[in-house]
């Protein structure tokens, strides 16, 4: 296998994008469908899709993506979908806690990475219809590549039906590779997303990994294609199932508290949030996880 891995890395940026392009045209359907509730009046929500760039230290070109950014919709209140491919040195700080964790000596001497991913989070506007976390990666450096992320849901009004229909999902597409997989990551998302300053999980879990590598690049990129694949028939059902149950101001309230919740652990815990801005990728792509409005008591 090449040193530098560039037909893997290629055929894992265009699996990201292509996964975004699926997501985004389900996504608008969704809003083309509504035709019952308070906002089926208004023009069906639309993304707005813009270039990003990485800020490299010496001005060389570090990659980008595209941001893809719903605002107002019939359904969603906000969704964004971003892909990006960027590469470049990592910084001091980066390299510490790369070697740290996934335990690579010799960061210093060659700190080049390249990494490629979707990320996506909706805010919906019915406080019955769960807000959603998706995210998976693919991340190389000369010492190694690993593959990362998740789904997981984020009701703030919690339906048990939907919480187990949801994670049913998520297991079917790990038991197809290892029926080891879902246990695993699903006791890793619980302890992932959960906000030790609150004493409490940020939603109702999923799955989370980080740092996957098997040692066959085949095998492992199959998997993160079918962690992906899980999102839109995870999610979707229980997004057409919830989006007109009526709801009160004190619903609304629930909802913008649990946003509160959400934004505090992007803020403060996410990882990936973390990263994103200490690499100098688009400070606007990496907090787009932020719900438009929120509330704290």
């Amino acid at each position: 296998m090449p040193h530098d891995m560039e037909d893997e890395k290629t055929r894992a940026s265009g699996w990201f994008r292509q996964l975004r392009d699926e997501i985004v045209t389900r996504f608008e359907a969704l809003e083309d469908s509504q035709t019952e509730g308070p906002f089926a009046d208004q023009p069906a929500g639309r993304f707005e899709v813009t270039e990003t760039r990485r800020a490299s230290d010496d001005g060389s070109d570090a990659g980008g993506g595209l941001m893809s950014v719903m605002r107002g919709g019939r359904v969603f209140e906000k969704v964004g979908v971003n892909v990006s491919t960027v590469y470049g040195v990592l910084g001091e700080r980066a390299q510490n806690a790369m070697a740290a964790r996934k335990g690579m000596p010799g960061m210093k001497d060659d700190p080049r990475f390249w990494a490629a991913g979707i990320s996506l989070v909706a805010h919906m506007q019915n406080p019955h219809a769960p807000a959603v976390h998706m995210n998976t990666r693919m991340f190389w450096t000369p010492h190694g590549w690993w593959f990362g992320g998740g789904s997981d849901l984020n009701p703030c009004l919690e339906y048990a039906e939907d919480t187990a229909a949801f994670h049913a999902v998520q297991q079917a597409h790990c038991d197809r590779h290892n029926v080891a997989f879902y246990p695993k990551f699903k006791a890793w998302a619980d302890e992932y997303f959960y906000v030790p300053h609150r004493g409490r999980a940020r939603g109702v879990g999923g799955i989370f990994l980080d740092d996957h590598n098997s040692g066959d690049w085949e095998a492992d990129f199959a998997f993160i294609q079918d962690v992906g694949r899980a999102f839109l028939p995870a999610f979707v059902p229980l997004t057409e199932k919830r989006r007109n149950t009526p709801w009160s101001e004190a619903d609304k309230d629930t909802q913008l508290q649990h946003r509160g919740l959400y934004a505090e652990y992007n803020l403060v815990y996410d990882r990936g949030t973390k990263f994103g801005l200490e690499t100098g990728h688009d400070a606007n792509a990496v907090l787009m996880s932020l719900p438009p409005m929120a509330k704290w008591v």
